[in-house]
């Protein structure tokens, strides 16, 4: 098969997939969790994920571009609008602003219309009645993995869940998009199944990969539970904070946090602690000056009858700005350096 490599030349790529002169893409993965790695999807896997998505969305619309299309985020929004026939729409270069998504959200046509995010862009949104009303245009809002500041979220913004390897989002909103399965293991690993798989990766590495009864599966790197019948995602497996002897997820410490009255944008890490093993620690961005940063044991006040008391962070570092990957996902690991060098400064 010819995988057209979307690094390269991204145009090139997604218009050779669209026309059918490729037949897949060669995706290197965000690197959020080590080294980049490319990964082969075939066409087959990418025109099931992109009906999959419309048929879920309620019909083709048009795409606003606001991602970069040299990851399989950005890449997917102008193949949907491709494969479809719908017109796509493209944010300007330059950083990302609620007045520079207001006028290009204003440019997308009437109709239905459709648009793919990150947490961060949203939060950056949300911030402003600009762009509160540019996000309210579209009839869907996709945004991998987000959470909302004082437990607010948009109506029509849709969690997703997915990965490179499951050509992006396969996961909407707990429920797998049709073609999908999803499985729980033994060690709570989540298992996914179906027509969006990849092919596998270009080293020709196979041991992500698992089969049952001859069916692929991909073994992900993250933990999961269904809770009441859609797939929870509780965070990835090499993050969980063993505290005392106690698991805590990093995931379910940060959900509590955003549900609180103007909570302030926090990552859980675990640093290491001599009785301990990890103490739980909640590096927080600083908040608006009316909504003062709450210190740790005003935290874990807040959070007691959220939490068991085992995961009740025990101190807080404050940050500028939270570090996130070139793809705007938290960096954990930079977020644990960061808080074992505060706190062993004293600050």
């Amino acid at each position: 098969m010819t995988y057209a490599p979307l690094a390269n030349n991204p145009s090139e790529a997604i218009a050779a997939v669209v026309s059918g002169d490729a037949s897949g893409l060669s995706v290197a993965t965000s690197g959020s969790t080590g080294a980049p790695r490319d990964v082969l999807l075939s066409i087959r896997a990418i025109r099931a994920s992109t009906f999959a998505t419309i048929g879920r969305l309620g019909g083709p619309g048009s795409w606003l571009l606001a991602l970069p299309t040299d990851r399989i985020g950005g890449a997917l929004v102008a193949i949907r609008a491709g494969l479809t026939g719908q017109k796509l729409t493209t944010m300007p270069p330059g950083r990302f602003t609620a007045e520079a998504f207001a006028t290009a959200a204003a440019e997308v046509p009437a109709g239905r219309r459709y648009v793919s995010l990150v947490p961060t862009q949203v939060v950056r949104l949300m911030a402003s009645d600009l762009g509160r009303d540019a996000l309210a245009l579209f009839d869907a809002v996709l945004v991998g993995g987000a959470a909302f500041g004082d437990g607010e979220r948009p109506a029509n913004v849709i969690e997703t869940y997915g990965m490179t390897e499951t050509t992006g989002g396969c996961v909407y909103d707990g429920d797998p998009l049709n073609g999908v399965e999803v499985a729980i293991a033994d060690d709570d690993r989540i298992l996914i199944s179906g027509a969006t798989l990849a092919d596998g990766y270009a080293d020709g590495d196979t041991s992500a990969w698992v089969s049952y009864d001859g069916v692929p599966w991909l073994r992900t790197g993250d933990l999961g539970r269904w809770h009441s019948g859609r797939l929870e995602v509780l965070g990835r497996a090499d993050d969980v904070i063993i505290s005392g002897a106690h698991k805590v997820h990093p995931v379910m410490v940060e959900r509590a946090i955003a549900a609180l009255d103007h909570s302030p944008q926090a990552i859980i890490v675990g640093v290491d602690d001599p009785e301990w093993g990890k103490r739980v620690v909640a590096v927080m961005e600083a908040p608006a000056a009316d909504h003062p940063l709450p210190d740790a044991p005003g935290l874990r006040e807040a959070l007691r009858d959220a939490l068991p008391p085992y995961a009740l962070p025990r101190d807080t570092v404050l940050t500028r700005s939270l570090p996130r990957t070139a793809g705007g996902k938290i960096d954990r690991s930079a977020a644990a350096i960061l808080a074992s060098q505060s706190l062993a400064r004293g600050e």
